[in-house]
């Protein structure tokens, strides 16, 4: 009897095994897989910098894959969900005085954005002028700032990060426009010698999602010894007044690129995984941020985000060829370097309706250290870690969680836009133990080219990235955040759980 059911369980290992090699991820190859990298970080698409014609035609490369294999698109018949972008130029000349204390622009004071003002009025500490229904926050509540200045703290109350006070900008002025304040004036709480740099930074002209209609006037003051924060926070009432020029502000057309996959389950196939990799990187010479040269000044972006890019385009031919049971979304998305610009517009403006998107499987990194492993930032977050671990160990990788906490990874790519809305939404990027000198010597810079890439491991991880998808989207049970995760109230919010 023992015989005989040894001999049941190697059959069913064998038939597994059979089953696995037969999936059209294995069947993916390595010379097909590094073609589409060598063409999206060719010198000629020139960085693929947003607004760009280099990534117009990376744009179009993808589509002629997708139509190829059959892939429908998920924007009434086109690929493209155009996101309107707009430049921004800061003034060049501004000052607040608060309490006899002068700020001025570029110095202790940088005013980022918003009409020319002359104003004296009063200022109104409102915490972080943080707004958030689900999470039941209303910095605003029971305070009047019609026509006053709203003082505020930078970043969020969970999140302090450089990255939080970055991306809450637009939400920020809108919050305070709605409630009739002329500027919101934040107090930097980072480090003097970070100023500067946020500074020389956001003087250079930036991107933003075009609104109709402009929020309030938006700026920093680096507080020194003045007081300001500690004295509004004790209710203390303070004249203030402000002047600003005015920024200038030019529009940019750029486009998501976003298509649909059926799933093959009568009763699963309303529910969708959405696969998503930023396919821009930051062009050329000065835009890219890192060292150039007369000879090379062009940022490729093999690494970030070619691998990624190719990876979607994995995922569109296996799962095309033997969908998973539930549909699954691919979205291409522009301006994640300037500020995850293209999947923020995506998660407030997304082609399938965001409760029925059940995950996001993010493909990003800066790099590789380790050819042997996959890193997935969010890995013990978003209830699917044991389809991420089956995936990856089906090509003998191995699963590294987040491997520098430190750098705050998880809110810094693209996944961020769609966690903040309650979808459970890991990174899911090249093998990374920590941000060391084989990580930097690629990041952001002009050596980032595709004669630089281990192909056989791209081959492996592209199959990696794939096959945990379509675990994740046969998975019975759909993933949702760990309990306590500073995102679970918003994915209760989204998918009706309370």
């Amino acid at each position: 009897m023992r015989k005989l059911l040894l001999l049941f369980c190697a059959v069913l290992l064998f038939m597994n095994a059979h089953a696995q090699t037969d999936l059209p991820e294995t069947k993916l190859t390595k010379a097909e897989l590094e073609a589409h990298l060598r063409f999206l970080a060719s010198d000629e698409l020139q960085g693929r910098r947003t607004g760009e014609m280099g990534l117009q035609v990376a744009a179009r490369y993808i589509i002629t894959q997708w139509e190829a294999q059959g892939v429908q698109p998920a924007n009434d018949g086109s690929y493209m969900q155009a996101v309107e972008l707009q430049e921004v130029t800061p003034m060049t000349d501004a000052t607040f005085t608060w309490n006899k204390t002068d700020f001025t622009q570029g110095d202790n004071l940088m005013m980022l954005t918003g009409d020319a003002l002359d104003v004296e009025t009063k200022a109104v500490f409102a915490n972080y002028g943080w707004v958030d229904e689900a999470a039941d926050i209303n910095d605003y509540e029971g305070l009047d700032v019609e026509g006053k200045i709203v003082v505020t703290l930078s970043g969020k109350a969970d999140d302090n990060s450089p990255m939080a006070t970055f991306t809450s900008i637009r939400s920020k002025r809108k919050w305070a426009k709605e409630r009739g304040a002329v500027a919101v004036i934040e107090v930097f709480k980072m480090s003097p010698s970070f100023w500067k740099r946020a500074v020389g930074y956001f003087s250079q002209p930036r991107m933003d999602i075009a609104s109709k209609e402009e929020g309030a006037a938006y700026g920093w003051v680096l507080p020194g010894d003045s007081g300001i924060a500690k004295a509004l926070k004790a209710g203390k009432k303070k004249k203030v007044s402000l002047q600003t020029g005015k920024a200038q502000v030019t529009k940019i057309a750029s486009d998501n690129l976003v298509g649909i996959i059926e799933g093959s389950d009568p009763n699963l196939k309303d529910e969708y995984v959405l696969l998503s990799a930023h396919y821009d990187h930051v062009g050329t010479g000065k835009n890219g941020g890192g060292a150039f040269t007369a000879q090379d000044s062009i940022f490729n972006g093999a690494r970030d985000n070619g691998i990624g890019t190719v990876a979607v385009l994995a995922a569109a031919k296996a799962f095309s060829q033997q969908p998973p049971k539930r549909s699954v979304i691919l979205l291409a998305c522009t301006a994640e370097e300037i500020g995850l610009l293209g999947s923020r517009y995506y998660a407030e403006n997304p082609l399938i309706a965001l409760e029925k998107t059940v995950f996001n499987l993010n493909c990003d990194g800066a790099g590789y250290n380790d050819t042997g492993a996959v890193a997935v930032i969010g890995l013990d977050r978003v209830g699917a870690k044991q389809e991420i671990l089956d995936g990856a160990a089906a090509f003998d990788l191995e699963v590294v969680g987040d491997p520098a906490p430190e750098q705050g990874l998880f809110d810094r790519s693209d996944n961020a836009s769609f966690a903040a809305k309650g979808v459970p939404s890991p990174n899911f990027a090249p093998g990374m133990r920590t941000f060391d000198d084989s990580i930097m010597k690629y990041y952001h810079q002009v050596g980032d080219n595709p004669d630089t890439i281990d192909y056989d491991y791209l081959h492996k991880f592209c199959q990696a990235y794939v096959h945990t998808a379509r675990l994740i989207a046969n998975k019975d049970k759909r993933p949702f955040w760990a309990t306590g995760d500073k995102y679970e109230a918003a994915g209760k919010a989204l998918y009706g759980l309370e």
